[in-house]
């Protein structure tokens, strides 16, 4: 499953990341890792955009971004 087909207040673990290195590159830079857990926190109204929350920092991702994130749920 993708990141972007989470539902609110989900918990997840990050099992792959699919995209280009430069994407790859941003996404590192604010922890989100393979292996990292994460929470979907918020959408906002136009649903184009999803906040999470991983670790205790908050990201703001497009969709297209957050459908390249392959997670599982939180066991």
């Amino acid at each position: 499953m993708t990141l972007d087909k989470l539902k609110l207040n989900e918990k997840a673990i990050i099992t792959s990341i699919n995209c280009d290195d430069v994407l790859k590159n941003r996404l590192y830079s604010f922890g989100i890792i393979k292996g990292s857990t994460l929470k979907l926190v918020a959408f906002t109204l136009t649903k184009s955009t999803i906040e999470i929350k991983i670790n205790q920092t908050k990201v703001a991702l497009r969709l297209s971004e957050a459908s390249k994130i392959e997670v599982e749920y939180e066991k």
